[in-house]
């Protein structure tokens, strides 16, 4: 397939530029304008454009049996589809494909990847267009400004020979679909769900309100940690604390899922209750930003999905350009806002307990694996055990119990985890401290094959601090770079090393950097260090086999119906009316299929179709 490598180079100013907008309000903007634009087919000579008709110039070439290349192939793709009307065979981005090789260590820019590829040098004339529309440049000025695009088009295919070594094809269909869902966007938004969801919150922020003497009074003491904080104690109840995971440091622990804040609405004095349920239900939510955000979008179009392939070490995706829909609230109304077009439905399939039964598949579990083969109830099971009688789905408390232990404790979960998992739960169940580590000993003991599984990580984790390499279990290797996956790729763990108290590692890009410099120039700064134990591997490695499977089952189904979303589990197609039962049925297929290099895998999914999101859920 032949590969055309683009890059644009666009007009912006102090007020309108990427560094200030998202990209989707950036690209649909009335004051978008190309400047000038380069292409390159294979490794022919790059082209130049920057004259009045971009579009002839671009659609000189059938795209329809050629891949698109570019650097942050969200940017030049989103262009090229919504402006130009361009749809390739195939999406390519090497920004992208650096986030797993070089996000920690290098990073994603093209000049840090050009210099460690030995590729050459990326100028900077880009840095004097500030405010230059096309009529605005000298010849001379065009030369400059060209042979600076024309140099990053050179150094992204070129960057992109080198990774693709290294890269398996499997992944790259991967990035194709995720670069799609943005590019080529599926879903709309619903603007009457949306102001009727915003009118209840503000309603409900109000009414609170009201309880504490007007906004104006309330507001005094709920926005302020420290009034708030005093505003307790004067009522007599001790705000609760915590320490800070960033800073290390004492904090207060006023969120929605702090536990010991949340308990204060059991409070015996009615005060507290009511200034506690106020400071919960009118602190800014993410639900309350998100609906605006939404409805600001609603009126420019389809709705592009913003996913980070590989934004986490696991693999796992992340939202990007202020829209992240990977943490809806399930049964909400911004699921129900996210609507298929008139005359299509939207059709959710969702792989059901992929994690809980990839770890006990990458453990050798095997009654447990064979339990999920004959599609037994495994949560009730379990319940039955902690609670010494029969349990089934409509004993919803036991079985949320037994759900969350077959979920949770399979990563090492402690008591005092669990306990706080149970009590905060979407079915809060409270458990004492010794029925906890009851449960948590009939767990281990009855799935002894999934501790010694987190044992051999941890013995594992002394190979990869030492360089070696060697083998966690039939499909999970280790090597000097990290932990080796079933298709090639790699958990990575940069500047592992043991400690008198177990394994630590940097996860954080910048610190990384700085931790370099350091050992380059002799010194110890204080750095942050994130913990690292069997368990915690254990989870990791689940975590990216389970996107691994779910990112290759979402790839094979995009090539018979467009992918919308993907969330976590979870593959969204928006299809025909028509077509709904052939596409379900498809997914259904493709979904419940184990990958093949673990064939004996038992997967299943759920599916269902509705006219928005919320409705196929």
């Amino acid at each position: 397939m032949d590969v055309v490598t683009i890059d644009f180079e666009t007009y912006y100013d102090k007020d309108y530029s990427l560094s200030k907008m998202t990209t989707e309000a950036y690209i649909r903007d009335p004051r978008f304008e190309v400047v000038g634009v380069s292409v390159k087919v294979n490794n022919q000579e790059t082209d130049w454009y920057s004259g009045a008709d971009p579009g002839g110039f671009l659609n000189a070439i059938d795209y329809s049996d050629k891949a698109i290349l570019a650097h942050n192939t969200a940017f030049d793709g989103a262009i090229l589809s919504w402006h130009f009307g361009i749809k390739p065979k195939l999406w390519l981005d090497t920004l992208s494909m650096a986030r797993p090789l070089h996000s920690m260590t290098v990073g994603g820019s093209l000049k840090a990847l050009a210099t460690y590829y030995k590729l050459g040098d990326k100028g900077d004339e880009v840095i004097r267009a500030l405010g230059m529309r096309r009529r605005d440049f000298t010849p001379e000025q065009m030369d400059a400004y060209a042979g600076y695009c024309i140099q990053d088009t050179n150094l992204t295919y070129r960057l992109f020979k080198k990774m693709a070594r290294q890269f398996p094809h499997e992944e790259l269909m991967v990035i194709d679909q995720t670069i799609r869902m943005y590019t080529e966007p599926k879903l709309v938004l619903d603007p009457v769900v949306l102001d009727a969801h915003l009118e209840g919150i503000y309603e409900r922020k109000e009414a609170l309100l009201a309880k504490l003497g007007g906004e104006e009074k309330a507001k005094k003491f709920l926005m302020s940690n420290n009034k708030f904080a005093g505003l307790l104690r004067a009522l007599g109840a001790e705000p609760p604390m915590k320490t800070s995971p960033t800073t290390g440091k004492r904090t207060y622990a006023f969120a929605k899922n702090d536990t010991a804040f949340t308990a204060l609405l059991d409070h015996p004095k009615a005060a507290v209750r009511t200034v506690v349920e106020a400071r919960l239900g009118t602190k800014s939510t993410i639900e309350e930003t998100r609906t605006k955000r939404f409805l600001e979008i609603s009126d420019r179009g389809p709705l592009p999905i913003m996913l980070n392939y590989y934004g986490a070490h696991t693999g796992r995706f992340s939202g990007g350009d202020k829209v992240n829909l990977q943490n809806l609230p399930r049964g909400g109304a911004l699921r129900r806002a996210l609507a298929a077009p008139d005359g299509h439905v939207v059709v959710a399939c969702d792989s059901s307990q992929i994690e809980a039964r990839l770890v006990a598949y990458l453990a050798g579990q095997n009654d447990l694996v064979q339990s999920f083969r004959e599609g037994r109830d495994v949560y009730s099971e379990f319940a039955s055990d902690v609670y010494q009688r029969p349990v089934t789905k409509a004993d919803k408390v036991e079985r949320h119990v037994g759900k969350t232990c077959i979920l949770g404790l399979g990563y090492g979960m402690g008591a005092a985890k669990f306990q706080h998992s149970l009590a905060t739960g979407f079915i809060t169940v409270k458990v004492d401290e010794p029925e906890a580590q009851k449960i948590v000993r009939l767990y281990r003991n009855k799935y002894h094959r999934i501790q010694a599984f987190w044992n051999r990580c941890n013995h594992a984790l002394n190979g990869l601090a030492a360089g070696g390499h060697g083998d966690m279990c039939d499909l999970i290797a280790y090597d000097v770079e990290g932990v080796v996956l079933p298709n090639g790729m790699r958990i990575r763990y940069p500047a592992l090393r043991r400690t008198a108290s177990g394994f630590e590692y940097i996860n954080d890009a910048r610190t990384y950097r700085k931790f370099i410099r350091a050992r380059v120039a002799g010194e110890t700064p204080e750095l942050s260090w994130t913990k690292l134990y069997g368990g915690k591997v254990v989870e990791n490695i689940t975590q990216a086999v389970a996107r691994i499977v779910v990112s290759e089952q979402m790839a094979k189904i995009g090539l018979r119906y467009p992918v919308a979303l993907q969330v976590h589990d979870e593959v969204v197609c928006v299809v025909p009316e028509d077509e709904a039962d052939a596409c379900k049925d498809f997914m259904m297929g493709i979904m419940s299929t184990p990958p093949k290099w673990a064939p004996d895998l038992p997967v299943a999914c759920e599916a269902d179709v509705g006219v928005n999101y919320g409705d196929a859920k």
